[in-house]
């Protein structure tokens, strides 16, 4: 007779604070992991760009450029760049090692508040205020992007790209979803100004958060609305929202200095944690581990699961 297998474990959520980085950038607006979630990049106000390894607390490399503020990056799959937009409305790329700035694509009119790679890095995704999204070529040396998407009727608050699709949310209340295989464009009216967009990590999902302080779940190709999560404040400012590194939990950012998340499935609230005091800039969630990145005016703090034993 078998012997029925035993329940997985509740997913944990990071509930301790093990490590607080003093960033020295001003006020941070982008906290970043790279792609296997060991180092992590921080933007800041005062035109900079760092790279740091959290987990030690300690700064590798400061990136100098920009002419006014870094408002997003993101590194690579191999760690050999960085891209990063900011408020002078040039979107640069980086070599990680030298720290120079490897070139500067010009062409939004307006501050970019969101960039990413595609999976081969070869191409640098930028979403801004001036309401496009444009796709620069990292190969080339055309001044030009390979493609400017200008459906939104307002500015781009975030953009992420699966293997064959760009997701946009704007600040007209669409979530648009673009796939580069079909040539199709989806867009699901939630109504409300969006401040963060992304996907489940199993592709099957949209999560989008807006300003009418609602985390809203979406399915990816129907665009039926699965999940709503509320209990956040979210009315002013662009706020990040994540899934976790399971797909169990969704969470979001919030004006109160806290971070919210709820149980995917149920939609209740499973962890508020006091992060500090004034708006929760930014939030990124670890690849692989309960660990989560949490920026809050000028510093960087790494919170983990209750049994995690710091070295």
């Amino acid at each position: 007779m078998a012997f029925p297998r035993p329940r997985p474990a509740r997913p944990e959520l990071p509930r301790q604070r093990v490590q607080t980085l003093q960033c020295g950038q001003g006020a941070v607006r982008a906290a970043r992991f790279n792609a296997d979630g060991n180092y992590c990049l921080t933007c800041g106000s005062d035109k900079t760009l760092k790279l740091w390894n959290p987990h030690k607390g300690t700064a590798l490399r400061t990136y100098q450029g920009h002419g006014y503020e870094v408002l997003d990056a993101a590194g690579s799959f191999d760690n050999s760049q960085i891209c990063s937009g900011g408020a002078d409305k040039a979107v640069a790329l980086w070599d990680v090692t030298t720290g120079q700035v490897v070139r500067k694509y010009r062409g939004h009119a307006g501050k970019v508040n969101c960039v990413q790679f595609n999976e081969e890095a070869t191409v640098i995704v930028s979403g801004s205020i001036d309401s496009t999204v444009r796709c620069w070529d990292c190969r080339s040396r055309r001044p030009d992007p390979i493609q400017v998407l200008d459906e939104a009727k307002d500015g781009i608050s975030s953009v992420k790209l699966s293997a064959h699709e760009i997701l946009t949310g704007s600040v007209d209340g669409r979530v648009r979803r673009y796939d580069l295989r079909t040539g199709q464009l989806c867009s699901d009216y939630i109504g409300s100004p969006i401040t963060s967009v992304c996907f489940s990590k199993d592709g099957q999902c949209v999560l989008a958060a807006s300003l009418d302080s609602t985390l809203r779940l979406l399915d990816k190709d129907t665009g039926e609305l699965l999940g709503e999560y509320t209990g956040h404040r979210s009315t002013t400012y662009r706020l990040d929202c994540v899934l976790n590194e399971l797909d169990t939990h969704v969470g979001c950012a919030s004006e109160d200095g806290h971070v919210y998340f709820w149980d995917l499935v149920e939609g209740s609230l499973a962890l508020s944690l006091p992060v500090g005091q004034g708006v929760v800039q930014s939030l990124a969630f670890h690849p692989r581990l309960p660990c989560l990145l949490v920026a809050t005016q000028g510093q960087v703090t790494l919170w983990r699961e209750d049994t995690f034993q710091p070295e």
